[in-house]
């Protein structure tokens, strides 16, 4: 499926081109309140992984010195090559992603819109290797669709799923042992009778120990 789709924004975003700025600002003001960015008072950090390849240009690179990305598809990361602050860019899925070695250490690492598409036998796995990967002051955010129906809705199209509660849900986490720190709603997307989008949150996590 990932393979039809058109290597810009219109299609990594599925047709939702138009919400892009109201998307990072709202994640830039969430990474605010973790003590990242660029104003006076917040930190630049040395390294972040991504986790898909929609936000490297209008966000990561704005707030580390260097980014490495995981994606699978790799049209999606070859405009990416050569890019101000990109290092490392791995076209693998996530469930198969390894820390490339033990003294390789993130302060950040961003995961947007892409642990829909794996199973909780394959989340927990990833999200233990980022909490491996993660510096002592390092944090992780996961920017997700929520689903409004009580439970998890599959997708038979992509096959995703979107996660009832987000990243909530205490059961992948805890098997991960990480702890949420802060939990927020991406607010300003459009809202209307013919386009209705899917709440989508941010969750920032750290190590329970």
């Amino acid at each position: 499926f990932c393979e039809s789709i058109n290597a810009d924004v219109d299609g990594m975003l599925g047709g939702f081109a138009h919400i892009t700025k109201v998307d990072l600002q709202g994640s830039r003001n969430f990474l605010v309140k973790l003590g990242i960015g660029q104003k006076k008072g917040l930190r630049i950090v040395k390294n972040a992984l991504e986790g898909g390849a929609g936000v490297t240009e209008g966000l990561t690179i704005e707030v580390a010195e260097h980014v490495d990305v995981i994606e699978t598809v790799a049209k999606f990361t070859a405009g990416l090559q050569g890019k101000r602050s990109v290092r490392s860019i791995f076209n693998q899925g996530l469930e198969d992603w390894q820390q490339p070695t033990t003294d390789t250490q993130y302060d950040l690492i961003w995961v947007q819109w892409c642990v829909g598409h794996l199973t909780d036998e394959q989340l927990v796995p990833f999200l233990e290797q980022c909490g491996a990967a993660l510096s002592s002051d390092g944090v992780i955010v996961v920017k997700e669709n929520n689903s409004t129906t009580g439970e998890d809705d599959f997708d038979e199209v992509d096959s995703s799923v979107t996660r009832y509660g987000g990243c909530e849900t205490e059961g992948p986490l805890a098997a991960a042992n990480l702890q949420l720190v802060r939990v927020e709603l991406q607010k300003g997307f459009p809202s209307s009778r013919s386009v209705r989008l899917l709440p989508v949150g941010m969750y920032a996590l750290k190590p329970s120990n």
